[in-house]
């Protein structure tokens, strides 16, 4: 505890750190604060219906647990920053075919802001779409026409749907200001904290649950509390894992005459990613794992429409977590192979004068390594499939809550450690290069210059 209270003064003395963190604090404490600003129009007492309907899983929950809760109180925020993923990953994916895209692509700095400017128009068209779908949506999720102070004439639809529209331009806003002036990823630090909004009542309805009603007691909430411990600690391993490439340069002279030394290229390694497609495959495959129900609800009274309906509408069921752990599997191959450029890799490493022992440069280096992705992306893929169903297991298996096994592993979980990693060793960047221990080391305080 000494230790970490050391380094925490550490980063206060930084300036610029403690300015970075200052900020980023108070822009997530902005976000949250109008998580909770209910749309103009709307009684907020008669919400109730539309929280139950949230709470525990399914898709309305993972939308609320996204939104920090932002989804079930019909908040000026309800859209969150997903249309800003979703547009990222559609600009992402149209660049494998748009001839434009992959040049923009190609020319640095000024190529990035062009993507994001097209990634922000993109952003509000999505956002066009979805807040009206959203509103019109709230009567069908139990919300009684009478919490509509105002009726849901064209007034009110067209002014909350500006409203929703600017909440999310300004989430996004946000977000970029925290990658820009703060710490870590803005647009994944707004994720983060609304999923985390979530946890401390999750656990204590869990806990409530353990001890009031005689439900296994303090002992069973010890041990899922040390399962979920264990749960991160492998989900930290999974998102850290690499297998190193060893890379050799080629010998050079140094200075001019032949009769200077020959100076021998050092050996550097390539790090390959365990798992390089991160979360996306479950995006992917949660998006998907809704199509079996409503082709079920569409087939309507027949024997396979009433099969699909029974079996894929509970996330916690088993032949819907067999079927969400074969998507994850398929996309992760799938997204590895559009974001891990073996052939550019190839290219560059033979531009610099490098190449793998034993490897031709070129075309044979491109298929070494993707041959090396292929065969280390297939275990990656099973642990990855595995942690997303495992909420499913702690359900069934030993009765955790569904708010609460939401936690325990899937898109939630694997977010926050990336999230955590990432702002760690940021963090760890600014001590270190002031000659302080970082968050993850112990030690005194290094000499040097503040």
């Amino acid at each position: 505890m000494k230790k970490v209270l050391e380094t925490l003064y550490n980063i206060y003395k930084i300036g610029e750190l403690r300015d970075r963190v200052v900020l980023t604090l108070g822009m997530l404490l902005v976000y949250r604060i109008g998580a909770q600003v209910v749309l103009p129009g709307i009684d907020p007492v008669q919400l109730a219906a539309l929280s139950s309907r949230t709470d525990g899983g399914g898709l309305l929950g993972i939308l609320n647990a996204f939104t920090g809760g932002a989804f079930a109180n019909a908040s000026v925020f309800a859209l969150g920053i997903m249309p800003y993923i979703s547009a990222s990953i559609v600009v992402q994916l149209m660049g494998i075919a748009v001839p434009y895209l992959q040049k923009l692509q190609k020319e640095g700095e000024s190529g990035r802001k062009k993507i994001n400017q097209i990634t922000r128009w993109l952003t509000i068209l999505i956002c066009i779409v979805q807040a009206p779908a959203y509103l019109y949506g709230l009567s069908a999720l139990g919300v009684p026409e009478s919490a509509f102070v105002l009726g849901k004439g064209p007034i009110f639809i067209i002014s909350s749907v500006i409203i929703l529209v600017t909440g999310t331009i300004f989430a996004m806003w946000l977000g970029e200001k925290i990658t820009d002036k703060g710490i870590g990823n803005g647009i994944s630090l707004l994720i983060m904290v609304g999923i985390i909004a979530n946890l401390p009542l999750s656990f204590t309805q869990e806990f409530i649950s353990r001890v009031s009603e005689n439900n296994g007691g303090l002992m069973l909430i010890l041990i899922e509390l040390v399962l979920w411990i264990v749960i991160i600690l492998l989900s930290i391993l999974l998102t850290l894992a690499v297998r190193r490439i060893p890379v050799q340069y080629a010998r050079r002279q140094a200075g001019g005459s032949a009769s200077d030394r020959t100076v021998y290229g050092s050996r550097q390694y390539i790090p390959l990613r365990l798992n390089a497609s991160g979360v996306m495959p479950i995006i992917f495959a949660q998006a998907i794992m809704f199509a079996p129900a409503y082709i079920g609800g569409a087939l309507g009274d027949s024997d396979a429409g009433q099969w699909m309906q029974a079996n894929f509408s509970d996330i916690f069921g088993l032949w819907y977590n067999i079927l969400f752990a074969v998507l994850i599997i398929v996309f992760t191959y799938f997204y590895t192979a559009i974001t891990v450029p073996t052939n550019k890799m190839s290219d560059d490493l033979k531009r610099s004068g490098g190449f793998v022992p034993g490897i031709r440069p070129g075309n044979e280096t491109s298929e070494y390594l993707d041959t090396i992705m292929s065969h280390i992306t297939f275990p990656g893929s099973l642990f990855l499939a595995g942690i997303a169903v495992f909420p499913a297991i702690v359900v069934k298996l030993i009765g955790i809550q569904q708010g609460w096994a939401l936690f325990y592993g899937g898109t939630s979980l694997l977010i926050m450690v990336g999230v955590a990693i990432d702002t760690i060793q940021q963090v760890n960047s600014y001590l270190l290069n002031r000659h302080y221990d970082g968050l993850m080391k112990t030690g005194k305080t290094r000499r040097g210059t503040n």
